[in-house]
């Protein structure tokens, strides 16, 4: 249905459109004194009546609510205006709408649409149209949840434990989901960042902050639209299983300048670096932690740089090597995520096969932090070594090398354990008992056509992700591509190309 909304029929009173008022409720409203509408952006007072109960909502306008048209995951802007300020959404048709007052678009499009229930975006306070009366309605509590999830820490408590498997919810078709394994829209082509996404959300501390967390005032928008939408993936009373990251996404690209699109696929890596960056500036962080809600799990590298040494009469074949006569530079930062380097896959094709897929233990890869092998950079011989492990490692493989005419891609398969990665060679000799064993949550690959060139315009990005934890038989696998949602085995998962993974430390008492 087209809105229309002629300039003149905004200013009408409630005497100049007799026909669309309900005379019985208008002659109780009549009765009383009129009080000062809540709207600041209404232009005249409305009239309403403290005494209504809540079953007069019924007697006209409950049975036009409309949950299956209800979509709160876009941004909350005027259909009308496109203001984003004080807006209203009609319960019936779904549309927003800016004000309630007798000269706002929200009163129009009661009298001429007939739809009369409208929700506040922001208070989810319900209202009845033209009259103008407050509603508190049980019945209505469901819309209100969708609208603005709320979270003790009670409710979750065992989202990362078995047990959460066990609290299916159905949506209002009846189908079944697990809440926080539910299928992000690809609104265009941002595949990229549904999966970055759904991996922080399923880091315990991030995650639990941003559910309890009521963010109003001080925070930024990017901070409080990312809190709005995990809410919303970890919501168990959902009318449709699946979430829109589009509110989100919006002031991505308006925080970032236009670098994260939605209509442009993109690297994760560097939305991930992006956003974890703009997430600990947001919320008050410093240099020595990556964020305020998490100070303690500091993460720490030590670099140690030393200039090529090559002998003017060696041969061209020498290797560079490290000289005990130059000094050593050593340096110690925080960092976000360990860079790990593939090896170079073969030249050659098989015959049979067409490609050679190689395939490489983590452990082998990993080693570029033991403190002992050596990488060669700008002139430069470099060796790192943690020190100090956080209680989240995510670690990136890269996959993509420039050269001068094409973007090549690595296809090297990563042997890896689910859990009880042992990152004891990593670090130097830790200063308390913490464990050095690490279970995976979260792993990013990538698909793309057989090939070693890099295709964006045909890349599928997919996520795996651990539903519960405790190993054996309790503990399930979910693979998330945007819409798709299924459970997978265990023994599949490092079959993909992966590009990041987030790993969790193990409790000591484990």
């Amino acid at each position: 249905m087209t809105e229309s909304t002629p300039k003149t029929n905004l200013t009408h009173s409630n005497d100049e459109t007799p026909d669309m008022e309900r005379p019985a409720k208008k002659a109780r409203l009549n009765q009383e004194k009129p009080v000062q509408d809540d709207d600041e952006y209404s232009e005249e007072p409305v009239r309403q009546n403290d005494e209504i109960k809540a079953s007069d909502l019924y007697l006209d306008t409950a049975s036009a609510i409309n949950r299956a048209v209800l979509d709160f995951d876009f941004e909350k802007v005027c259909s009308v205006s496109l203001s984003n300020i004080n807006i209203y959404g009609c319960l019936v048709c779904g549309k927003y709408f800016q004000g309630r007052g007798k000269k706002s678009y929200a009163y129009a499009h009661s009298i001429h649409e007939d739809h009369h229930v409208f929700i506040n975006l922001e208070t989810t306070k319900v209202y009845v149209l033209p009259d103008g009366y407050p509603v508190a309605d049980p019945s209505l509590d469901d819309i209100a949840f969708v609208l603005a999830p709320k979270f003790t820490r009670s409710s979750i408590a065992n989202l990362s434990s078995p047990a959460h498997l066990e609290k299916i919810s159905y949506d209002l078709q009846h189908e079944p989901y697990l809440s926080g394994y539910i299928g992000l829209n690809n609104i265009k082509r941002n595949d990229h960042m549904n999966v970055v996404i759904h991996a922080l959300l399923h880091v315990s501390p991030l995650r639990d902050y941003l559910l309890i967390s009521d963010f109003r005032s001080k925070e930024s928008e990017l901070v409080k639209r990312f809190a709005t939408l995990a809410k919303k993936i970890w919501n168990p009373r959902l009318f449709k299983s699946q979430v829109s990251p589009h509110e989100f996404l919006q002031e991505v690209n308006r925080a970032s300048g236009g670098k994260f699109r939605l209509e442009e696929q993109g690297d994760p890596v560097e939305f991930l670096g992006w956003l974890l960056n703009r997430l600990h500036k947001d919320l008050g962080g410093t240099k020595k932690a990556k964020f305020k809600c998490d100070k303690e799990r500091l993460s720490e590298l030590r670099v140690e740089t030393q200039q090529v040494l090559i002998r003017p009469d060696s041969g061209e074949n020498e290797k560079p090597r490290f000289d005990i006569d130059r000094d050593i530079k050593s340096t110690v930062s925080p960092f976000l995520f360990l860079a790990v380097d593939l090896p170079p896959p073969p030249l050659f094709q098989d015959t049979v096969e067409k490609n050679i897929i190689p395939q490489v233990g983590i452990h082998t890869v990993l080693s570029k932090y033991d403190g002992i092998t050596t990488q060669e950079s700008a002139g430069q011989l470099r060796r790192y070594k943690c020190q100090k492990l956080p209680q989240y490692i995510i670690l990136h493989y890269k996959r993509f090398t420039k050269n001068i005419f094409v973007e090549e891609k690595n296809p090297t398969i990563i042997n890896f354990p689910l859990r009880g990665l042992d990152f004891r060679d990593y670090i130097d000799a830790p200063a308390d008992d913490s464990s050095t064993l690490y279970d995976l949550i979260a792993n990013v690959t990538h698909e793309s056509v057989a090939g070693t060139t890099r295709d964006k315009e045909n890349t599928v990005w997919k996520v795996h992700l651990r539903a519960a934890g405790g190993g054996g038989d309790n503990e399930k696998w979910f693979m998330v591509q945007d819409l798709i949602v299924e459970e997978t085995r265990k023994e599949m998962i490092f079959l993909g190309e992966a590009v990041i993974q987030i790993w969790e430390r193990r409790k000591t008492e484990a």
